[in-house]
């Protein structure tokens, strides 16, 4: 079984200027998630619970994004709000993330590449996590 997984999230997002001017394409977000987590939750669904990510200059929220955040934990506590960290937080108990940032945009081949010492040499999937695509089933992972 397949364990590990690669998310290619360091492009500039041109087909979706200008609203990614500022802000990551994989962190717009889906009614209240941002695109990339719905290819996490795929693949930890999957049973791919190790994500590397191969990020890019201002791609910083991905991995903020993949963090505990102490302080919002904090101030949200006993608010009732909690429950919209519940997603989140069960994404980040069922998987490990680490990130490499790639330093030139050389396209898809290079991001791949560039994951390839948080990968090694164990057979991983790629989720290309900026199209969202909507399925009844268990998804293309599993």
């Amino acid at each position: 079984m397949i364990k590990k997984c690669l998310f290619p999230v360091a492009g500039y997002g041109t087909r979706f200027l200008p609203a990614t001017k500022s802000m990551p394409k994989e962190m717009l977000p889906i009614v209240n998630k941002p695109l990339v987590q719905y290819g996490v939750e795929e693949a930890i669904a999957a049973g791919m619970t190790t994500c590397a990510m191969v990020t890019g200059r201002g791609k910083r929220s991905i991995a903020d994004h993949f963090d505990i955040s102490f302080e919002l934990e904090h101030q949200i506590s006993g608010t009732g709000k909690e429950v919209y960290l519940e997603s989140i937080r069960n994404v980040l108990d069922k998987g490990v993330f680490t990130m490499v940032r790639q330093r030139e945009m050389k396209g898809l081949g290079h991001a791949i590449l560039t994951g390839e010492a948080l990968i090694g040499s164990e057979p991983f999937g790629v989720v290309l996590s900026d199209d969202l695509c909507i399925n009844d089933g268990p998804g293309v992972l599993s």
